[in-house]
């Protein structure tokens, strides 16, 4: 039997699979669920910054029309506080054998640094940094935000041993010179990449609304780019792909272009935990139609400097991509 494992953040996954930030990972009985169907590991659903939690209450009409983000506002924010993450990590520790990543959103780094020590006490193998900063101010340059993701990050990697990782926006003016720079700060993984409340206008209501916050299948050209460069122009950084990976072709994709792990969240909100098994058999039955024993033997095989033109990964083949249509 070809063997699934595969390493992310220093811990060994028995197979590439991760349940990423989201109400599917909100409580031990759903975290076992998730175990049962195959996941290697979870990522708990965010604690997020105190500010964030107070500005929520006063945005409920927004996310009445969009089911997640009602979830989010209508029962993490109420109910949830620090001692209930601290419980649920130390919980889920007791009851699966699955690695328990911790999740943190936040914008500052007030007080996220103490609480990062204390997720690894209650037992979180590891730490997941969420960050996200919108850049309204026009006196702030590009050098200052990417200087305020920097010092929040330093400060967490310090404060903790566990390993940490940062879930990055898609927003970056240079994504590699940012990723070596996380990495040069101590961080030993970076998600690619998250998705964010995006406001809409409905102009029947005249009111705010939201465009839908699960992903579609064709989302995974942008990831995809990313992992196959980082992975070889930055080495010695783990890469969890996320964003648009609803199949097995697409997992499949995401390790043929260097992806270490790969997390998982719309298509089992669609389909169930039960999607990840099926993603696993799929992976398992290509292996073996193509000969692999290992993850191992095909990861990075189709990343930017495997294939005879990585030019495919770049802009430059923009006009040739287009020239064929008139």
């Amino acid at each position: 039997m070809a063997s699934l494992e595969t390493k992310y953040l220093g811990l060994i996954l028995k197979n590439p699979l991760i349940v990423s930030s989201s109400s599917l990972t909100s409580s031990v009985e759903k975290i076992i669920e998730a175990e049962q169907n195959g996941a290697a590991a979870v990522v708990l659903k965010s604690i997020f910054e105190e500010q964030i939690n107070f500005e929520a209450a006063n945005y409920q009409k927004i996310g009445k029309d969009n089911a997640e983000a009602f979830d989010y506002l209508q029962e993490y924010v109420s109910a949830n506080n620090l001692q209930t993450q601290l419980n649920l990590i130390k919980e889920a520790k007791k009851a699966v054998s699955i690695p328990i990543i911790a999740s943190v959103n936040c914008f500052s780094d007030k007080k996220w640094i103490d609480f990062s020590k204390q997720f690894e006490d209650a037992g979180a193998d590891a730490l997941e940094i969420n960050i996200y900063i919108v850049p309204d101010d026009r006196k702030l340059s590009g050098a200052d935000l990417e200087n305020t993701y920097l010092n929040i990050i330093k400060k967490l990697v310090k404060k903790t041993n566990i390993p940490v990782s940062v879930k990055l926006s898609y927003h970056f003016t240079n994504m590699i010179n940012m990723v070596d720079k996380i990495k040069g700060i101590g961080a030993k993984g970076v998600v690619l990449f998250n998705r964010f409340y995006e406001p809409d206008i409905n102009i029947d209501t005249m009111e705010m609304t939201n465009t839908s916050v699960f992903s579609n299948e064709s989302d995974i050209r942008f990831p995809l780019r990313w992992a196959a460069i980082i992975s070889d122009q930055v080495k010695g950084i783990d890469i969890a792909s996320s964003t648009g990976v609803h199949s097995a072709e697409g997992l499949i994709k995401m390790i043929l272009a260097g992806a270490d792990a790969v997390q998982i969240c719309s298509v089992l909100y669609k389909n169930g935990y039960k999607e990840i098994k099926v993603m696993l058999d799929g992976l398992e039955k290509w292996m073996h139609q193509r000969g692999f024993d290992s993850v191992e033997g095909f990861k990075g095989i189709m990343s930017y400097k495997s294939i005879p033109d990585p030019a495919v990964y770049q802009r430059s083949q923009f006009m040739k991509y287009f020239s064929n249509f008139e």
